[in-house]
């Protein structure tokens, strides 16, 4: 077996290479796809005529390489976006809305973008028809409020 492999190191590799890729398609972390590169490096250091030894050495520094250099610039690429990007529930505060059923601090119905929901009001009564702004999202509730008045004179 031993001696196989000893003529056969790209069979090694390639088997790293394949392993690294399917550890890292389940983790999503770019580790594992790093010494997959390294992995890769070595199988072409064999093609080339390397000794085992090398290519031990090639895997080892250039996963090292990778996982230094190349997986925090892939990272932050992947992280890239609004750093306030608001998503679910949090992007409807501050979205208007309609009262369907007079909302007080007890209850009532707003609808939102087309969806209904359980609203309470934070001061007074607010009566069907009025458009209304988000405030909060309580739960499955909306926390509503009467838009501010328009600064017109």
């Amino acid at each position: 077996m031993f001696e196989w492999l000893g003529e056969n190191w790209w069979a090694l590799w390639l088997t790293a290479f394949l392993a690294f890729a399917v550890i890292e398609m389940i983790t999503l972390d770019l580790f594992f796809i790093m010494l997959g590169g390294g992995a890769l490096a070595a199988l072409v250091a064999d093609f080339a005529g390397a000794d085992g030894w090398l290519q031990i050495v090639v895997f080892c520094v250039v996963s090292l390489l990778m996982i230094a250099f190349v997986r925090p610039v892939a990272l932050s690429h992947l992280k890239k976006g609004p750093a306030e990007q608001r998503t679910n529930v949090d992007r409807l505060i501050g979205e208007q809305a309609v009262v369907m059923e007079a909302v007080t601090s007890d209850g009532g119905l707003v609808k939102i973008g087309g969806d209904i929901w359980s609203a309470r009001s934070e001061a007074g009564v607010l009566p069907a028809g009025q458009k209304v702004v988000v405030a909060a999202i309580d739960g499955a509730t909306a926390v509503v409020s009467a838009p501010p008045a328009s600064g017109t004179s």
